[in-house]
């Protein structure tokens, strides 16, 4: 009987202890309502990962904090909601690295082609130094990196023909993101950069504003672009790393607890966004078939002809982003290939 009492004594004071860690745990975090805002719909791997984001942040702050996701540009497009942003009137939204090139130049670099040669080589080189650097730069233009998803490699889609060599561009209307390297680098290709928000992709594509565009396998059946497109080429011209920011004016006013509950939040929601893009654009390619969609690859040669003919373009955002830069990530991309390619070493 003794030890049962001794036994049901420290469980209890086990338990009221779990209580008081967990009260003082939460007690530098206050109840708020957070807006997450996005382009993408329900049913991508963003706005899935923005869930789980919400879901892991109501669990770290108790319940305290919750997020409410806002996809389809409902909240207005990136440029906009950046705007808001500074201003202090939106939390947090993720978006494609490069478009904040209008706010810190050198993220242009993130719209270079050719540059990954694969989804590990990326995020080794953005969730390390050189990643990190470019989100510090955010900072002074009242902006936060909090951490890198993903959009993942772009390639060609369009109504009118396969992309089997660099040509079958000419004269084509390609949607671009609101970039001036994406555009420079479709008017080098020999088509016709049209740019627009994604959102607006869709009802571009059905009206035949535009004949094509440039997406990752997963954006073509999250979006049912399939409906609107006949033909997918494999080019794998680019990858877009995307960014989680915050708003530097609301970020300020957190607790040290709160911005690292939020920074944990976002690597954790990173991680699985990450997890379930690569999944699904696995498995995409036999969707698109299955939706007649034509799929093709870009021969090895005609990819390096797309890379040559894009130098140019290179060369240019080079010289506006600074030529140091643009080595520091071509030696990270050098080291983390280098990394990937040593043997494992024995334990």
């Amino acid at each position: 009987m003794q030890q049962f009492k001794r036994q049901f004594l420290a469980a209890a004071v086990a338990t009221v202890a779990a209580v008081a860690f967990s009260g003082s745990a939460f007690a530098q975090v206050k109840e708020r309502t957070l807006k997450f805002a996005m382009q993408n719909s329900a049913g991508s791997a963003q706005y899935d990962a923005a869930i789980k984001f919400a879901d892991i942040v109501k669990a770290k702050s108790g319940g305290k904090i919750k997020v409410n996701v806002f996809g389809g540009g409902a909240l207005g497009k990136d440029t906009a909601v950046v705007s808001a942003m500074q201003g202090g009137t939106i939390d947090l939204c993720v978006m494609n690295s490069s478009l904040l090139a209008g706010v810190v130049k050198e993220m242009a670099l993130y719209d270079f082609p050719f540059v990954f040669a694969n989804e590990q080589e990326a995020y080794t080189v953005v969730d390390g130094a050189f990643g990190k650097k470019l989100h510090a730069m955010l900072e002074s233009k009242g902006l936060v990196g909090l951490s890198y998803w993903e959009l993942g490699f772009r390639h060609f889609h369009n109504s009118k023909r396969p992309i089997a060599k660099l040509e079958d561009l000419q004269g084509l209307k390609i949607r671009v993101i609101e970039t001036p390297i994406y555009v420079d680098f479709m008017r080098a290709m020999g088509a016709n950069p049209v740019p627009l928000p994604y959102p607006e992709l869709y009802g571009a594509l059905e009206q035949g504003a535009v004949d094509g565009g440039t997406q990752p396998v997963i954006n073509m059946t999250s979006a049912k672009l399939y409906e609107v497109q006949k033909y997918f080429s494999l080019t794998g011209h680019m990858y877009n790393p995307q960014s989680v920011i915050y708003s530097k004016k609301i970020w300020d006013g957190f607790s040290a607890e709160e911005k690292k509950l939020l920074q944990d939040a976002a690597d954790e929601a990173r991680d699985y966004q990450r997890k379930i893009s690569r999944e699904r654009n696995a498995a995409g390619i036999a969707e698109l078939k299955a939706k007649g969609m034509q799929i093709n690859e870009l021969p090895a040669a005609d990819r390096a002809k797309i890379k040559e003919k894009a130098q140019p373009v290179v060369d240019k955002y080079t010289k506006q982003i600074g030529e140091p830069l643009v080595n520091e990530l071509y030696a990270a991309v050098d080291k983390a290939r280098a990394a990937a390619a040593a043997p494992a070493k024995k334990k």
